[in-house]
């Protein structure tokens, strides 16, 4: 599948990731929340389960239920990781 990555801050110096499938809008829940364009028309395994280095569990159950697969609170990247883009 090919999706369009946003990346937000959270606190504590880490990074939430937010994959929406290519082409598609960022959903109105997340619209009103700083999410900054990262990468477009990425290719990931949505039948993985878990997309590391964006840390997201069960990328195509989310995208099912949805219509986007998010990082979890307990999984976000460390802002000095630079394994994740």
């Amino acid at each position: 599948m090919h999706v369009d990555i946003y990346r937000r801050r959270e606190p504590g110096n880490k990074y939430s990731y937010l994959l929406v499938p290519q082409g598609q809008l960022v959903p109105e829940e997340v619209t009103n929340i700083d999410w900054e364009a990262r990468q477009r028309n990425i290719a990931v395994d949505e039948t993985a389960a878990h997309l590391a280095p964006y840390e997201i569990d069960q990328p195509r159950r989310q995208i099912e239920e949805k219509g986007y697969a998010i990082t979890s609170v307990m999984h976000q990247v460390e802002a000095s990781d630079q394994a994740a883009p």
